[in-house]
């Protein structure tokens, strides 16, 4: 156990800086509150640990082995994240209230982590930690750290969101908050390519 403490780190660091996973969550907590977006939450922690674990697998190494499918792969999470951004920018305020808008489903956050470019980026850097077990325990390690880690780090930017939404107490604050949130989304969305 005590060989995995740099795991740990490794993965806290990188699941709990911002991101894709953090900006939505947090925008979700605010606009939604803490209760309607656990599903959001439970299937962020679930898809972070099945890609995780899928790279522990191999699939990185297969990745890197077909230049195209990784082109192809960015160019759908560069679309996919600026179709998100788009959306939080055209939010709108009033809609929160009549039940018109809503959090991911625990199914689309986790087809999310498919195309969220900084969960393969960390996936793929954790490996090196693990590189002494063999594929299945390589694959185990990173699915349960990934998957426990990110729940803590969920939960804790969804809480963070809601109480932010305290502050959030007219249309134009919203509007101010959502329009930062999609800028930064977006921005995300160019570190695609980096």
């Amino acid at each position: 156990m005590a060989d995995l403490i740099p795991l740990f780190g490794f993965v806290f660091f990188g699941l709990f800086s911002p991101g894709p996973n953090v900006i939505l969550l947090t925008t979700s907590g605010a606009r939604f509150g803490f209760r309607p977006t656990l599903p959001h939450i439970l299937g962020v922690a679930l898809g972070v640990g099945i890609i995780a674990g899928i790279v522990g697998l191999g699939l990185g190494a297969i990745l890197a082995a077909f230049p195209s499918l990784t082109i192809a792969l960015k160019v759908i999470a560069c679309g996919w994240i600026l179709w998100m951004a788009y959306n939080l920018w055209r939010a709108d305020p009033a809609k929160r209230k009549t039940g018109k808008d809503r959090p991911f489903t625990f199914i689309e956050a986790i087809l999310f982590q498919w195309v969220n470019p900084k969960i393969w980026a960390v996936a793929l850097s954790a490996t090196a930690y693990v590189a002494a077990f063999s594929p299945i325990g390589q694959a185990t390690h990173l699915a349960l750290t990934f998957s426990t880690i990110n729940l803590g780090v969920c939960l804790f930017w969804t809480w963070a969101g809601t109480l932010l939404s305290l502050l959030l107490n007219n249309p134009s604050a919203w509007r101010i908050f959502m329009r930062i949130m999609a800028v930064a989304l977006a921005g995300f969305s160019m570190a695609v390519f980096l």
